[in-house]
């Protein structure tokens, strides 16, 4: 039997992969869940696994410091992500495995065989892991371009405080005041944003995280902007806003 451990801020992925494993992969006993980092780095010096399931953006402590916390790596390691896929793409690279969310039974089943065939996780396939996820974000540029009617404008990400969507188009609302409509919708923006400190946080509106000036809690939670402008909190997107923070 693999003795396996799965850590991951997220209830529902943590009963899921759970789960999966029970239900496809019965050589996998799962000796801990575990919902923090903290927790997840205990039970990995107590309980000593074979495997570790492991997400990387926690909050408090994400997956990589986790691992330098931990020290040897004596078991065999395999990233459970929702990273997009330029992020993704720095796996393909090192032995470490990964899993995207929500997890594939079959690529499941494959991650496990793996971790059959090689028990073990050297700590240079995790550095040069890490290193290529740090360079693939690094190589993001810092300006975006948004088509118009007539052409296209670079703007500065650090520019914009947030979006609106109108219709099919998106409004963009700048640091200098100025608004821009673009002709692309609010899903094609957010697939581009969210990849930069920003967040969906409402059917009509993504935020510049770095652009927050204070969250304002009660009935119908909203955030206020650095321009003093109030957004809207969908409720399904507050705790994505949190975990992303890693609010106390």
């Amino acid at each position: 039997m693999l003795r396996a451990i799965i850590i991951d801020d997220e209830q529902d992925c943590v009963k899921l992969l759970s789960l999966q494993l029970k239900m496809y992969c019965p050589q996998v006993e799962v000796i801990a869940e575990c919902t923090k980092s903290e927790e997840g780095l205990r039970a990995i010096k107590e309980l000593n696994p074979d495997a570790v399931f492991l997400d990387i953006e926690m909050p408090r402590m994400n997956g990589f410091e986790l691992l330098e916390a931990a020290g040897d790596l004596k078991f065999a390691l395999i990233f459970v992500t929702a990273y997009d896929r330029f992020a993704v793409k720095a796996f393909r690279y090192s032995a470490i495995d990964y899993l995207l969310k929500p997890t594939d039974t079959r690529e499941l089943k494959e991650s496990v065989a793996k971790i059959e065939q090689q028990r073990r996780t050297q700590q240079s396939q995790l550095t040069f892991a890490q290193e290529q996820l740090t360079n693939v974000h690094k190589a993001l540029p810092e300006k975006i371009a948004l088509p118009y009617q007539n052409g296209v404008t670079f703007v500065g990400i650090n520019d914009i405080l947030y979006c609106e969507a109108d219709d099919n188009y998106v409004r963009f609302y700048l640091n200098n005041g100025e608004k821009l409509l673009a002709t692309k919708t609010l899903r094609d923006v957010q697939e581009i944003l969210e990849e930069r400190h920003f967040l969906r946080v409402h059917r009509q509106f993504i935020v510049n995280l770095n652009q927050i000036k204070k969250f304002v809690k009660g009935e119908g939670n909203y955030l206020v902007m650095n321009n003093g402008q109030s957004i809207p909190i969908a409720r399904n997107q507050r705790e994505k806003l949190v975990q992303r923070f890693g609010w106390l």
